[in-house]
């Protein structure tokens, strides 16, 4: 509270380091309505250099524009009410139905969007070569296919080799360590 008091007197901010996440960070410390705010700053090799993320540039015309504009005004909306938080209500009652013994609600599938749809390669291969041999204007016959080729794959019994087999004698404790010299008197 005291340093939210004299930094709220002041017209500076701080910077601490804070240990978040398993990783230092470097914070920046200001007052907000009597509230010390802390905003997490990046390290100088997390900073990319923007020019790697702008856009490449695309000549555009004044209609385009107005278009994307009626897009956007088409879509926006002063009433967000009917956001939510899926997510966290889902959590809730996951920990609402452990807390209770029961097990979990399975999770809804309202939101699945539909399978893709499954294509036969080799006739869509096919299909494309009859048109881009009917625009060459040649004859658009049956495309020929060929086996790809296998290497031969040698059988294991003829590949695996037996490891020598280990010799392995007993010996005897006094055979293991040398003999004590007895030093003599």
């Amino acid at each position: 509270m005291l340093i939210a008091r004299a930094l709220a007197r002041s017209t500076r901010v701080a910077v601490a380091k804070l240990a978040w996440h398993g990783r230092e960070r470097l914070v920046l410390l200001r007052v907000r309505d009597g509230a010390l705010v802390a905003h997490v700053l990046k390290w100088d090799d997390e900073v990319r250099d923007p020019s790697e993320l702008a856009p490449k540039y695309v000549t555009v015309v004044d209609s385009e524009i107005d278009e994307a504009l009626q897009l956007v005004d088409s879509m926006t909306t002063d009433d967000i009410c009917g956001y939510r938080d899926e997510y966290r209500q889902a959590l809730e009652k996951v920990i609402e139905a452990k807390a209770e013994g029961r097990q979990p609600p399975k999770p809804s599938t309202e939101a699945e969007e539909p399978g893709g749809q499954v294509v036969d390669l080799m006739a869509a291969l096919q299909e494309s070569v009859r048109k881009a041999q009917a625009a060459r204007g040649e004859d658009a016959g049956e495309a020929e296919v060929h086996e790809m080729p296998t290497a031969k794959k040698k059988t294991a019994a003829k590949t695996a080799r037996k490891a020598p087999a280990r010799k392995t004698t007993k010996k005897t404790a006094a055979a293991k360590k040398p003999a004590r010299r007895q030093r003599g008197a």
